[in-house]
């Protein structure tokens, strides 16, 4: 879960809901597994936090503007915006940074390149991995309730991408509703 979280980032999805799998097989502790993967989803964020803080503003910039940086979607101009959220609103964007699927390994960097309070930092993302952690768990229960250990690796691949498909169609929806509404009532103004 460290690396998880840090600059060798894995899915998460592979990890916990297996363990979860287990817990609920009797074979692991549930409450230490929610311990254990939210400290070291923590730990991970941690890393990455100080580690933008070490290596720096114009580093960080120079790395999104390479190839390899655009290979994973960053770009300067998607980190001058992050850091400007995360001065504005630093706590939700980690609380909810932490909730997401997709991008979790990298919502430290700008937080740290913004020099948000490492406190909050911390609170919020332990916070949003511990609830993150809870969902994957949620689904090792569930997998251990319909399936047969023989068969748990395979279901665990299409139910991850199922997760992957539904929060990205949640948050589309968020997203576009959120702007609907915006320009419904700028038009209600005019």
């Amino acid at each position: 879960m460290v690396m998880e979280n840090s600059v060798f980032p894995l899915p998460a999805e592979l990890i916990v809901a297996p363990a979860a799998y287990n817990a609920a097989n009797g074979e692991a502790n549930f409450w230490l597994l929610l311990l254990l993967t939210t400290a070291g989803s923590t730990v991970g964020a941690i890393i990455n936090y100080y580690l933008s803080l070490w290596i720096g503003a114009p580093m960080i910039h120079r790395f999104a503007e390479s190839r390899c940086g655009r290979l994973v979607g960053l770009s300067s101009e998607r980190l001058s915006r992050a850091e400007e959220l995360f001065r504005r609103r630093g706590n939700v964007a980690i609380f909810l940074g932490r909730i997401l699927p997709v991008g979790r390994q990298f919502i430290s960097i700008p937080a740290g390149l913004a020099r948000m309070n490492v406190l909050s930092f911390i609170g919020f993302t332990t916070l949003g991995s511990a609830l993150w952690n809870l969902f994957l768990m949620g689904i090792g229960y569930y997998l251990a309730a319909l399936l047969p250990p023989d068969q748990i690796a395979a279901r665990l691949v299409e139910y991850s991408n199922w997760v992957t498909f539904g929060f990205i169609g949640a948050i589309a929806a968020a997203v576009v509703w959120h702007y609907a509404k915006r320009y419904v009532e700028r038009r209600r103004r005019r």
